[in-house]
């Protein structure tokens, strides 16, 4: 077998995602025949000893595994928490799942709703990819009331972070309120606390987060704290999804237009 970097060999393995076999690498955790590995370090998982904390892993071609959790609040998306708080992996030995999964993306400790679990890194790694675009639906319950002007830089983008403006979101009042108003929102990118920065950003905290839909799955009848293997349906709709042949392409950004400058 052909050498390939290291935190694939991890994700495909069910260890974690790309993105968190990365932060495992960056702590010193993996180590690679005897040492410690770094980002870009490759390695044949049939002839070389790949270990995360003086385990070998196993170079995985078992079975693969699908699952949706309605996450609770006051949860943490994590397999290990140092804190103690409850996590992900209590949720699904609840459940009596013993399949080696881990969650695809994460959700706050103050927010619920809608999770993905796998232990196929391929495939996680295209649901998170922000090349993909997968769309992902909120209901957020935030102070006040957005009148239009909030709702239009909303949707045409805010600058979070001294970063670039988010992309295009979509968004609708769902409940009107005095004190408090529901919306609806769909994001196809996810950075960190992105929809809680945003609605920040345009005067109108968020007090309430959960996450209706990531793509084709959505929480339908799942209750809150419930798990469920994925049907084959599911798979399929999220495997077009991810490989662009089952929704259409997001409009990119429009650039504006630069005056020529006068003679």
């Amino acid at each position: 077998m052909s050498k390939e970097r290291i935190q694939k060999i991890l994700a495909r393995a069910g260890i974690a995602s790309r993105r968190g076999a990365e932060e495992l690498i960056r702590e010193g955790r993996v180590m690679v025949n005897g040492k410690i590995a770094e980002l870009g370090d490759q390695a044949d998982p049939e002839k070389d000893f790949v270990k995360l904390d003086g385990k070998r892993v196993a170079s995985s071609t078992g079975p693969r595994h699908y699952f949706v959790a309605f996450k609770p609040r006051s949860m943490v998306t994590t397999l290990d928490d140092p804190e103690g708080r409850p996590t992900i992996k209590d949720l699904l030995r609840s459940h009596r799942i013993r399949e080696k999964v881990y969650p695809v993306g994460r959700l706050d400790w103050d927010a619920d709703g809608l999770l993905f679990l796998t232990n196929d890194g391929d495939l996680a790694h295209q649901v998170m990819h922000p090349r993909r675009h997968l769309p992902k639906l909120y209901r957020v319950k935030v102070r006040g009331c957005p009148d239009e002007r909030a709702l239009r830089r909303l949707r045409q983008g805010v600058r979070i972070d001294r970063g670039p403006r988010t992309l295009p979101a979509e968004v609708q009042i769902e409940k009107e309120g005095q004190n408090a108003s529901w919306v609806q929102v769909t994001l196809v990118e996810g950075r960190q606390n992105q929809i809680k920065k945003m609605f920040e950003g345009v005067g109108h905290p968020v007090r309430r987060l959960r996450r209706m839909a990531i793509g084709p799955l959505r929480l339908g009848k799942l209750k809150v704290g419930q798990v469920r293997r994925l049907t084959e349906k599911e798979l399929e709709l999220l495997r077009k999804d991810v490989a662009g042949t089952g929704r259409k392409e997001r409009p990119a950004r429009k650039k504006s237009k630069k005056k020529p400058r006068e003679a």
